[in-house]
């Protein structure tokens, strides 16, 4: 090799080698540098909040490279604007030292036996809950954050929004499956070492998770809470559908202000601002989340409507708000997951159980007897269940009691519109007679009921009893069949697979609207049943019109068979047995009835009512 070759290959050598330390150093200085004038916009945040007098208050990370300025300060005016150019004041390694570990953007999953749960360290928030009670017929178990981005329980300080700072999760494991108990930490420390912790306490076997807040270092005046992921319905929901939506697939807002238990469907906007608020929270059918206060407070309640957007049958959720003052330096409450089987949400003693029945200030006193009627018949459905272990036949059973129950009602009700019916002539004739004297007519009247011994009042009170007692009940069964967790995913028998749903038979034919998920044959059946019933109850009311009896037999059938086509075939069920036994009850009493008042007759001929001519 020439001389002059190896002189130029070291030389091309060297100036490589000086070229990239010269570029690996000025990598390195402007690293410093910029970290030069992170550190130092901290450190003229911190003392423009103690010439301020805002020193014990929270500052929120700076964000932007060319200007510094000063972030929210709970409890303070903002710090006035740094200029970038005082970072040449600090040396760049003093800088280094002095600047904080960044902190990545991290979740951590804890197990229990009721739910899983993630958490997520942006905003020390809860990212999503997927309940083990409601697991589908692929054993694969729900979520109840309709937007698992969004998350819950989200925390605003005055004016300071928490919801994208990054906490310290500290060594915090990614997944944590809960033995006895367990505790997740999240920490965020501002540049005046001011603190907020954010805490969740789990157990085994518990619904509750206990959400501990504690301020360190400044002053808390005031708070919101802000669930913005709402709740997301666990169950399929038909398609096309409207009805089956607003009536069994709910979307709520629950909440206890110990006066009593309300559920709110909320239009665009809601607030509660009255009373002292025990609980609060969502709920869909089968399934609530609700934050439970130690204490009742004087919180007040927002709720904002959002549309689910990939589901038009879905009624949609809600963002919820609460917001109250902040009386120490701490804040805390149970954040609950509750399945609602009524024996279980009961035992909490703060009034769960009435989500799923609630009364109505319109009826005095039902916000007690009504939900204590949905109490007993839940009761009866699941001992008839205990003893034959058939939802189906529990229904069938606890429909024959009431029922029969309101038998004798029934047959003096029945007894006193025949005896009635005799009298008709009779009551025509004096109407004619007396049309002009209302008080001779009356007069006239009640002489007669007296000489045949006919009670007409006997008649009302046959007739309204039965009604009055089966209106709660068939209300009540309303409630718990469309409502209770216990008939999710329970066959009854043949076709019907799940009383908690639509007894559809052909899936490939659908019906917008009528019958958006198939044929159902429960319904049609219910239909038949109804307009035989209706039309066997009308042959003892001769005063009616007949062109209002043919009205009144297929209106009432048809409206009922609108909505039964999407209702839980439990609930269709019952009314398809209460059809059949109004139909044999009618038909043995009127039997009986009509053997001593069969038409007169004279010569071979009937007697009939001559028409009055008015």
């Amino acid at each position: 090799m020439k001389k002059d070759t190896v002189i130029g290959t070291i030389l091309i050598v060297v100036i490589m080698i000086w070229w990239f330390a010269s570029s690996s150093a000025n990598n390195e200085a402007a690293r410093a540098a910029q970290i030069a004038k992170k550190a130092a916009a901290d450190s003229v945040a911190a003392l423009q909040a103690e010439k301020s007098g805002t020193a014990n208050s929270l500052v929120l990370p700076v964000t932007g490279n060319t200007e510094l300025k000063a972030a929210p300060v709970l409890g303070g005016a903002p710090a006035e604007t740094a200029s970038a150019e005082v970072a040449a004041d600090s040396s760049a390694k003093d800088a280094a030292e002095a600047a904080p570990a960044k902190i990545e953007q991290r979740t951590v999953t804890v197990e229990t036996d009721k739910f899983i749960m993630t958490l997520t360290n942006k905003g020390a928030k809860i990212q999503s809950v997927i309940v083990k009670a409601l697991a589908d017929s692929a054993g694969k178990f729900p979520e109840l954050i309709q937007d698992t981005t969004l998350g819950a329980l989200d925390l605003k300080l005055g004016p300071v929004d928490l919801s994208e700072v990054l906490f310290d999760a500290g060594s915090a494991p990614e997944k944590i499956v809960v033995d006895n108990e367990a505790t997740v930490e999240f920490v965020f420390a501002d540049v005046n070492g001011n603190k907020v912790i954010r805490s969740f306490g789990f157990t085994k076997n518990g619904a509750a998770v206990r959400q501990v807040n504690k301020f360190v270092g400044f002053r808390v005046n005031d708070y919101e809470l802000v669930w913005k992921g709402g709740m997301k319905e666990t169950e399929e929901l038909p398609k096309g559908s409207t009805v089956n939506a607003a009536g069994y697939f709910f979307s709520e807002v629950v909440y206890n202000n110990t006066d009593y238990v309300e559920r709110e469907t909320v239009g665009d906007s809601w607030t509660l601002n009255d009373g002292k608020l025990l609980w609060t929270g969502l709920r869909r059918k089968y399934v609530a989340m609700t934050v439970q206060f130690d204490a009742p407070t004087r919180a007040v309640v927002e709720a904002k409507k959002f549309k689910v957007m990939d589901s038009e049958s879905d009624p949609g959720t809600y963002r919820l708000t609460v917001k109250d003052e902040l009386r120490a330096d701490s804040l805390a409450y149970n954040f609950m997951v509750l399945p609602l089987q009524w024996d279980e949400i009961e035992e909490y003693d703060v009034g769960y159980e009435k989500i799923i029945a609630t009364g109505s200030s319109w009826f005095p006193g039902s916000r007690v007897w009504f939900v204590w009627i949905c109490k007993v018949l839940l009761k009866l459905l699941n001992l008839f269940y205990s003893m034959i272990p058939n939802y189906g036949v529990a229904i069938i059973l606890i429909t024959v009691l009431v029922r029969g129950i309101t038998t004798p009602f029934t047959v003096k009700q029945l007894k006193s519109t025949a005896a009635m019916s005799k009298l008709k002539p009779q009551l025509d004739e004096i109407n004619v007679k007396y049309r002009s004297d209302p008080q001779k007519k009356q007069a006239a009247i009640m002489e007669l009921y007296q000489k045949e011994g006919v009670n007409p009042m006997a008649s009302c009170t046959g007739g309204c009893l039965p009604m009055l007692f089966q209106m709660p009940v068939f209300m009540g069964l309303f409630f718990v069949l469309g409502r209770a967790v216990e008939l999710r995913g329970m066959p009854a028998f043949l076709w019907i697979t799940d009383l908690s749903k639509s007894d559809v038979i052909i899936e490939a034919i659908k019906i917008p609207f009528l019958m958006p998920n198939g044929i159902t044959l429960l319904p049609i059946i219910m239909l038949v049943t109804m307009v035989f019933q209706t039309k066997v109850t009308m042959q003892g009311n001769a005063g009616m019109d007949p062109a209002q009896q043919k009205m009144m037999m297929w209106m009432m059938p048809a409206m009922m068979f609108l909505f039964s086509a999407v209702m839980p075939s439990g609930l269709v069920l019952y009314w398809t047995i209460s059809n059949v036994w109004t139909i044999v009850q009618y038909k043995i009493l009127h039997r009986n009835m009509d053997n001593g008042s069969a038409p007169k007759t004279v010569k071979g001929k009937k007697v009939q009512d001559a028409q009055i001519v008015k």
